[in-house]
Parts: C-alpha cells; structure tokens; sequence
C-alpha cells in the first residue's frame, strides 16, 4: 500500500514537505486550518489599498539556496528577480546622511570603505565579526559584540533588530551569526536582493499548490487539527475541530507544520520558544511616479521603522521588535501618520500624500529568538516515530526566515522517509 502523508499547515514549511513526500510516491493529503494557504508567506488583495500585498515583508537573498530551490522545483523562478548588485542603501533621518554599502566579492575586500557604514574602521568592523563568530550559544548580540562606537549604531543594532525581531540585548549571537553566515560573509554573490514583483505568494505558495494538485495532492482548508490519537510510540489518528476522525495505518505518517502555539495543544509536553515580539507593517499606495523615483530596498536608521520597500506603486515599511517602539501603542491614523512621515523624509518626497495606506499589526510574528527560546526549539523528529515537525521554530540552527521554513520542511520529509 502507498503511505498516506498528511501534512497539517498549507504554509511555506508545509508544502515544502508535501513536495518532497509525493515525488518521494506518498500519498499526501494538507490540511491547513484557515481559509487560505500561506502562512506567513500569503499574499492577497487588499481593499483599501485596491493592491495585492504580502501579510509580512521578507526579505530574500541570493544565497537562500533553499528558497530558490523551492522556486526553481514548482518553475516560478520567473516570478522572482534578483538584483544586478549586493548593494543596500541606507539613510539616518537623525542626521540626513545616506550611503550605500556594497559587498564585497571576497573576505578580504571588506576593507574597502564603500564596504561598511561611514565612520567605521577596518579594526571595529572586524573585531565585532570576530565576537559574533565566537560567542557561545547562550549569548546575545550585545554580549558578543562590545563597541557600541558607528558600527554598533549603523549595523549591528539594526540588523539584529531587523533579522532577530528582537533588541540586540535580548536576540541570539548564534542565530544572528547563522544568517550572515549565509549571506553577508560569503560574499556579493549570496547578497543580492531577490524580489518577488507580484507578491511572496504568487512567486513561493500559489505555484507550489499548482504543482502539489497536479500530482493529486488533496488541500482541505478550514480544518482544524483538534488532537491526535498518539499510542505504542506512534500517531494512531488525527482528529479535526468538525468532529473528523482519520485513522492512521502502520505506514502513514504525520507533518505537523503548524505555530508553537498550535503544537502546545497538540503535543503539550513537548518543549518550545515563547513566542516572540510582534511586527507592524505600514503599506502607502503613492502616485506611481513617486513611487519609480524609490529603490527597491531602503534601510532606515534613526526610525521606527527598519527598511523601505517599494513593489509597484506601493512603499512598504516593516517595524521590527514593534512593541519597544512609540508608534505600537498608538491609534492607527496616528501611527500610519509617524510612518509616511518618515518614508517621505528617507525619499526626499516633500509634501507628497499617500493615495491610500494600510496598517497590519502581528503579534507573535516570530518565535522568541533569545537564546533561552533558541535553546527550547524542539526538533524535527518526535518521541512518535511517524510524527515530525516543520517550521521556522523547528531546531533549524536558522532565526525565524523563509529559508529556515523551506529547509524544516525538508528535513521533515526526509526524517519521515528514512522512518
């Protein structure tokens, strides 16, 4: 008999484990509890902007092997365009000064000036690498790295807020380090920004579902996994919030690709992060005239917000670690004013109002990536032999990104494979 797979969570994780799972020759059914597939990584119309918009800004680069894998195996490399150059502009709205820092191809070119922020040395950059590179699993950004000269107020305080969604004092030295491990220390080549021009979800997810039906892959949204019936070391049965039941054969398995919080009513005494600080997302529609002048990626110092993202006529900004910033607690008109406020200055557009505007608030947008909550991400494989999970929160070695998710799908599949 062919194993039956099922695949709990339609997000990113998820289907990058059905994709493995049926050209493996399983039988694979996905379940995925609201009305549409994504996660995280959905994009949908929105009214008011009259625009589709991504429920969360990512930012993917060249060297997220697995991403682009996953967009090459479901043939929508087409739907993603990379950058010419490793290049990111910044702007501080303290002091207007702006720059642009350009990677370099190798280690050894770091020393170029173009290659770090202004005002910083060769001897501080480096010696702030070398912390990050040999700090312990227990200790943060702030603990690894000790100037707090223009490197510290340019890079390292911002990129840990930014790839970490937490303060440099609270994030993980090992998971920041992970992630420039994979990028900015290798080099130009894995540092090119890849967009996606219609939205995450038309470039990762829709063309992954296409593919999924195509080899008879069942999708059954709004069911909710309820429990399992877990005996003898194994999944028995999953049962859904409408009162389904689905028994398990001996050879059927289970991927539970679903939130932390999820999985604490599914597998109470397994171990997992807390879930982490939320992040806002301000959305400006902008005369598209406006809107052609702006680069594809901004980086903002001095702000609420960490970067700029412009995608057709629409600026983006994403605020990390939202609830340490004043707009979190303020009402939406007010905070959506804070905002444009700072776009229009990091783009010199005057008095230029936005056409429409949008704000989204996520709580829990990611795990909590300290290195307590590091510490309790539980693993792919589980005590039940034919249950495995997936997820940016799965013990990936990654912070909470979409390359973490693809590869937690992966390793699920394969876990389960080889079971």
């Amino acid at each position: 008999m062919t194993r039956h797979a099922h695949v709990i969570g339609a997000g990113l994780a998820g289907l990058a484990a059905a994709l493995d799972l049926v050209e493996a020759g399983c039988r694979v059914t996905i379940h995925e509890a609201s009305a549409k597939a994504g996660g995280r990584c959905r994009s949908y119309h929105d009214a008011v902007l009259d625009r589709r918009i991504d429920n969360g800004n990512h930012l993917i680069l060249s060297g997220n092997r697995a991403v682009l894998s996953h967009a090459r195996r479901i043939g929508a490399t087409d739907r993603l365009d990379t950058l010419p150059e490793a290049a990111f502009p910044f702007v501080d709205l303290e002091n207007g000064q702006r720059w642009t820092v350009r990677v370099p191809r190798t280690p050894l070119a770091a020393m170029r000036s173009d290659a770090r922020p202004p005002g910083v040395t060769p001897t501080a950059a480096l010696a702030g690498v070398a912390g990050l590179l040999v700090a312990r699993q227990d200790r943060t950004v702030a603990e690894a790295v000790r100037d707090r000269g223009p490197m510290w107020q340019s890079f390292w305080s911002p990129m840990s807020t930014a790839v970490l969604n937490m303060a440099p004092e609270r994030g993980s030295a090992a998971l920041l380090r992970a992630a420039l491990v994979r990028s900015f220390f290798r080099g130009a080549a894995a540092c090119r920004p890849v967009l996606a021009p219609e939205g995450l979800g038309s470039a990762l997810i829709d063309p992954a579902l296409d593919h999924l039906r195509a080899r008879g892959v069942a999708l059954n949204l709004r069911a909710s996994l309820a429990g399992l019936v877990l005996t003898d070391g194994r999944a028995e049965g999953l049962v859904f919030a409408d009162g389904l039941r689905v028994a398990l054969g001996q050879e059927d398995a289970v991927v539970l690709a679903v939130p932390p919080a999820a999985l604490a009513d599914l597998l109470p005494n397994l171990p997992r992060p807390a879930p982490g600080p939320a992040i806002l997302n301000a959305h400006f529609r902008v005369d598209r005239d406006l809107a052609m002048d702006a680069p594809p990626l901004l980086g903002l110092l001095s702000s609420n917000a960490q970067w700029v993202f412009r995608r057709g006529d629409v600026l983006s900004v994403t605020v990390s670690a939202a609830e340490d910033t004043p707009v979190w607690p303020m009402e939406r008109d007010e905070a959506l004013g804070v905002l444009w406020r700072e776009v229009a200055r990091a783009l010199d557009l005057g008095s230029a109002a936005p056409l429409a505007r949008r704000l989204l608030r996520e709580r829990a947008a990611t795990f909590d990536q300290s290195p307590e909550g590091a510490s309790r991400r539980p693993a792919v494989g589980t005590a039940w032999r034919n249950v495995a999970l997936a997820g940016d929160h799965v013990r990936t070695g990654l912070p909470a990104t979409l390359e973490g998710a693809v590869i937690s799908g992966r390793r699920a599949a394969r876990h389960l494979l080889r079971a």
